[in-house]
């Protein structure tokens, strides 16, 4: 492990054994039930569920709303995500659910006061290809949550960037499989070392927030096991989280949160999974058709059209529709999640305890430091000269603070929110605000350059900023582009007029450098007449400290792309969200004739995902498209070459090489692994990766294995993953696109269970 993040997982795991000890005390029957065979969890559970009553059962397979609640527990209800009672007299402990992706949620600051760590949008984790800051993140997230009370985590997000414009895509991973999967592996990993529960999320297909609850997405089985599901499969197998949240939208045909398919046949039969699907908050749509589907909970029931899980439970049970022994499956997935987790026997604080936010705050910034990506560097025009005397900032409210994206995983920061928008209108409005957490990037530039003149421009007159640029010796243009979940963005266009004041202020000063904070791609008119472009992502409470240490070169740029930036939005599988137009004409329509009796609601509309597996850059090469940064890309203050490259086949693909450091800078190179079969229409697939620190003149060996299920294919006739044996290319390459070095080897035929 890396020095820089000893320290902080150090913090992180000592507060969380701290918090965890805290409130031990266990009721009655806690000691003795399950004691025989506390060796299994799930054995144990059934031990547990064999002594309920039926009422009992019920009572856990529903959770409340607590903002919609009051009155329906005799416990405290923390305003937050969920609420589920326990079973004192054996020992089944409360769970309190918080939304947690970038921290511990407090959306619109339904608990007066509490603040938490921010962490950098979930892009950004996934932009340093590193599972060890991933792995510190949800430490100190789970550590954060333990304290203030929470045991049940809703992070976890993995759906693949299927299209550049989902306002949720700052939430995930990116686009590519085998890195979503790894770095929400360890994420999850890092949340439940403190012995609570993470989620793993939206399983499956919630590729886009337009239409999210009546979406039908349509993909043949062989492209989603190897594509999206293969992202889900990889997390499970690497976090093993105790419990997944289905979707809101339908797959091919059948709800997220019904769908047999899904949640029986791949995620609990294929994937031996043990622990408990929960919906999402409102996205339960029946009792027996989904309890027989594999839903295990009903989550934040008074968000649904009405209460499945409680008395129309009892009553299908009673009928038959729903077995009994599917009801005691339910409760002992749930306590199944619980025991494995650690949670069940280390009840979290009876109150609220001190949390290190310094210390986690560093966790924050090194997160933000190691996802930023250097996209563009003409002429050395970063790091900033020591030399500059005068330097203007424009734009971006960069005096301020930093952006974040809107919705369930916007936290209330330590620091506060110097802005802070309600909206007025819109799918997000009422749990969603346009919100800055206090770091300013001037304000850092400022303390990292106290010898130069550095003023700021707002940039809402362009003019004036032009020509606050054409008298300095270096500007910063700071642009923004905000998204939230419920709403997509309609196009990749900066937002607001930005482009032209980007172009504008370029025009009359040629050392301009742009920094971007957004929740994905955007378009880049300007790029020819820029020589330096720094994507910041959403960088959390810590991104001004972090962009102004990348810009001084303090610390040496290493992040890498993981979603790709198209030259066009016609390059992309689809020109533009679906359903935008159709919807909002709907709403319009509805909201003019407020007696129609839902005349203008749409059931459901299909989405058909015709680019299957070749997510993102494989389409790109598939299609013999040339984006304007490619999958993987990100430039570095040094300089790395490979040597010595062997590659070998037989039973696994591997590639063997020295990384050099050339450069006069230690810094972090990420190689990775392209692989395909020799004669395939297949595009190259991302099948390893890695990231190397290096001191100036360093050499390090590293050997790059490629993923089986990277290199095999789904077969639905077997079922399972098959290698076809024969002639492989596999290239060692710095992004998706580079093809500078690619050898052979011979792979041998295999076939893999599922």
């Amino acid at each position: 492990m890396p020095k820089r993040l000893q320290g902080a997982l150090a913090a992180v795991s000592v507060f969380a054994l701290v918090g965890a000890a805290t409130g031990l005390a266990r009721e009655p029957e806690r000691a003795s039930v399950g004691k025989p065979v506390r060796g299994d969890a799930r054995m144990r559970a059934q031990a547990i569920v064999a002594r309920m009553t039926l009422d009992e059962k019920i009572g856990l397979v529903h959770g409340l709303f607590p903002p919609r609640a009051k009155g329906k527990t005799a416990n405290e209800l923390i305003p937050s995500a969920g609420h589920i009672d326990g079973v004192p007299r054996l020992g089944v402990p409360l769970v309190r659910e918080s939304d947690a992706s970038l921290g511990v949620a407090n959306q619109v600051e339904q608990r007066k006061g509490d603040v938490a760590t921010a962490l950098p949008s979930s892009l950004a984790t996934a932009a340093s290809f590193d599972p060890e800051i991933a792995r510190a993140g949800g430490a100190m997230i789970g550590a954060e949550a333990r304290a203030k009370r929470f045991n049940v985590l809703l992070a976890g997000g993995v759906n693949l960037t299927r299209d550049p414009w989902n306002g949720r895509n700052f939430e995930y991973l990116g686009e590519d499989p085998l890195l979503a999967g790894s770095m929400a592996g360890a994420h999850i990993a890092g949340v439940q070392s403190n012995r609570i529960v993470s989620t793993i999320k939206h399983y499956a297909l919630n590729a886009q927030e337009t239409g999210r609850m009546v979406l039908d997405a349509r993909i043949d089985e062989a492209s989603l096991r190897q594509s999206d599901l293969l992202a889900f499969q990889i997390a499970i197998e690497r976090g093993k989280p105790g419990s997944v949240m289905c979707s809101y939208n339908k797959v091919n045909g059948d709800w997220g949160c019904e769908n047999d398919f899904l949640l029986n046949h791949v995620l609990k039969r294929d994937w031996g999974y043990r622990g408990w699907v929960m919906s999402d908050w409102g996205g339960v749509h029946s009792t027996a058709k989904a309890a027989n589907a594999g839903l295990d909970q009903e989550s934040g029931q008074e968000l649904d059209s009405d209460i499945f899980f409680s008395d129309r439970l009892k009553a299908d049970i009673a009928s038959g529709k729903v077995p009994m022994a599917r009801l005691d499956d339910m409760v002992t997935r749930y306590l199944t999640g619980l025991i494995e987790t650690g949670l069940y026997d280390a009840p979290v604080p009876a109150i609220v305890q001190p949390i290190p936010y310094a210390q986690h705050a560093g966790v924050a910034q090194r997160a933000a430091e190691a996802g930023i990506v250097l996209l563009k560097n003409d002429r050395g025009t970063l790091p900033l000269a020591r030399t500059a005397k005068r330097i203007v900032v424009i734009g971006g409210r960069a005096d301020l603070g930093v952006l974040s994206g809107g919705g369930s995983s916007q936290v209330r920061s330590v620091g506060g929110a110097p802005v802070e928008i309600p909206l007025t209108s819109g799918a997000a409005m009422s749990f969603a605000r346009y919100t800055y957490h206090a770091s300013s990037p001037l304000k850092a530039l400022r303390a990292a350059l106290p010898l130069a003149q550095i003023d700021f421009v707002d940039g809402k007159d362009v003019a004036a900023a032009a020509a606050a640029a054409r008298t300095a010796d270096i500007a910063i243009v700071f642009a923004t582009q905000w998204t939230t979940e419920a709403q997509d963005v309609p196009n990749l266009s900066l937002p607001d007029g930005q482009d032209e004041l980007i172009a504008a202020v370029a025009a009359t000063q040629p050392r301009t450098i742009a920094v971007l904070e957004t929740g994905g791609p955007v378009l880049m008119p300007w790029l020819k007449s820029v020589p330096a472009v720094v994507q910041a992502w959403y960088p959390g409470q810590r991104g001004g400290e972090a962009i102004a240490n990348i810009l001084t070169g303090r610390v040496n740029p290493s992040g890498r792309l993981p979603i790709t930036f198209l030259a066009a939005a016609s390059q992309a599988p689809r020109p533009a969200p679906v359903g935008l137009d159709t919807l909002t004409s709907l709403e319009a329509q509805a909201a003019a004739d407020p007696g129609s009796g839902g005349k203008y609601q749409l059931r459901s509309f299909p989405v058909d995902y015709v680019e299957g597996a070749d997510v993102g850059y494989r389409w790109y090469e598939k299609k013999g498209q040339r984006p304007l940064f490619s999958f993987g890309h990100g430039l570095s203050y040094t300089s790395f070459a490979y040597r010595h490259v062997v590659v070998t086949g037989g039973k696994a693909l591997s590639v063997s090489f020295d990384v050099v450091n050339t450069g006069r800078r230690a810094g972090a190179d990420v190689p990775q692994m392209y692989v395909t079969r020799e004669g395939s229409e297949a595009p190259m697939r991302l099948a390893a990766f890695t990231r190397v620190t290096l001191k100036p003149g360093e050499v390090r060996h590293v050997t790059l294995t490629a993923e089986p299920r990277i290199v095999a294919d789904y077969d639905v006739k077997l079922p399972g993953w098959r290698i076809a044996g024969g002639r492989y290319r596999v290239a060692l390459a710095r992004d998706a696109a580079d093809r500078s070095t690619v050898s052979t080897a011979m792979l041998d035929r295999a076939t893999m269970k599922q």
